[in-house]
């Protein structure tokens, strides 16, 4: 059991910094790219992700989060200085997960299949703004959820 423990939570760090470290690449590598020249930069953002983009990435990832998440809270509730850092890493993941659900997933909506044949460029350029200005909150959350699972797992290390 105690290996099983372990391992949750080990787990859930992993996939939390594997997180972490793919939103950082979307801010500082993908986006700069999509957004530097609305629309036509969404008409080639499209083709570039044409077999794989974050949509088909991110969503699993999130989900193994989640679940590693849960697995960990529940495998080091008995330790309790533990059991609060993995918990509101937790919350920081699901609001992580709300913030892309309700506010960008409707704007990737409006930028990438509706686009320039629906909107006017002015229009675009505002909802891609919108869209930045919540991934930085989405960036803050990963960030956030990160620390507090690390210090998690260290106060559950020391614990075991």
């Amino acid at each position: 059991m105690k290996q099983l423990s372990f391992l949750s939570v080990a787990s859930h760090l992993w996939i939390q910094w594997i997180m972490l470290g793919s939103i950082l690449v979307d801010t500082f590598m993908l986006y700069p790219n999509i957004f530097h020249n609305i629309p036509e930069s969404f008409e080639i953002g499209l083709e570039f992700m044409a077999v794989a983009s974050p949509h088909t990435y991110f969503p699993p990832l999130g989900a193994a989060s989640i679940i590693t998440g849960v697995l960990a809270l529940i495998f080091a509730w008995k330790f309790r200085p533990a059991r609060y850092w993995i918990f509101f890493s937790m919350l920081m993941i699901v609001l992580e997960g709300a913030t892309s659900m309700i506010f960008e997933w409707p704007r990737n909506h409006v930028m990438f299949i509706e686009g320039a044949e629906v909107h006017s460029v002015a229009f675009l350029k505002q909802t891609a703004n919108e869209f930045l200005v919540v991934h930085g909150f989405r960036v803050a959350f990963n960030v956030i959820g990160s620390v507090l699972m690390f210090v998690g797992f260290l106060k559950y290390y020391k614990q075991t």
